[in-house]
């Protein structure tokens, strides 16, 4: 099995390259679905939530208010810090549960948003990052999610920088290009890790292979 982590700044266009890598093959393990999940009604997440944010995080249904809770920790690392604290170890463990399912030679995608900013990319064989220059990534979330400027860019600023990203990539899949184009990087991309999904002696010569499997 081969652990990809696969990451991205917010309108970089990472869920894309994941629906592209599953065409091709992969096992994905999404952070982000599980993180809903997580905080559905009637979890010990969503309890952890309303106990340190308050109800006025809840919709009228008792479901997470997505966009409530996004207005306070966005505004406040500190607040940013301790949903974090609740959510992730939830993640991570449905995140194991799941990749411990998948067959033995799969190549397993894990579509970890945050994984710059959580410092994860040892728990990974190699990490792959999905880039896009700031300007694209703002168009993106203004003109296709419908979010404001300020909003955007304050979701921007929260996360890590592009070069920070970049810094901890093995892999690099530029989506400032045109469909086709990204489409023939991530065939190049997956071509590399099936082939070192494949190596016999993978565990000794992968970037991040000290991490314990």
């Amino acid at each position: 099995m081969l652990k990809v982590g696969l990451t991205g700044g917010i309108g970089a266009g990472k869920s894309e390259v994941s629906r592209l890598l599953v065409a091709r093959g992969a096992v994905l393990v999404d952070a982000d679905r599980i993180a809903r999940e997580v905080v559905a009604p009637g979890t010990p997440g969503l309890t952890a939530v309303v106990d340190a944010f308050g109800t006025g995080v809840l919709t009228a249904d008792g479901a997470l208010d997505r966009p409530a809770l996004g207005a306070i920790v966005f505004a406040d690392p500190d607040k940013l810090a301790t949903l974090n604290a609740i959510v992730h170890p939830l993640v991570g463990a449905r995140s194991r549960e799941l990749e411990s399912a998948a067959p033995d030679d799969a190549v397993v995608v894990h579509d970890v948003p945050l994984l710059t900013e959580n410092g994860l990319a040892p728990l990974y064989d190699l990490v792959v990052v999905v880039d896009a220059d700031p300007a694209t990534q703002l168009d993106r979330l203004v003109r296709l999610r419908g979010m404001t400027e300020d909003d955007a860019r304050a979701r921007m600023a929260a996360q890590a920088t592009r070069e920070q990203r970049r810094a901890i990539a093995d892999l690099v899949i530029d989506n400032d290009v045109p469909l086709p184009d990204l489409e023939r990087r991530v065939d190049e991309v997956w071509a590399e890790l099936t082939r070192r999904a494949q190596a016999p002696d993978r565990a000794g010569d992968q970037p991040g292979s000290g991490a314990p499997e």
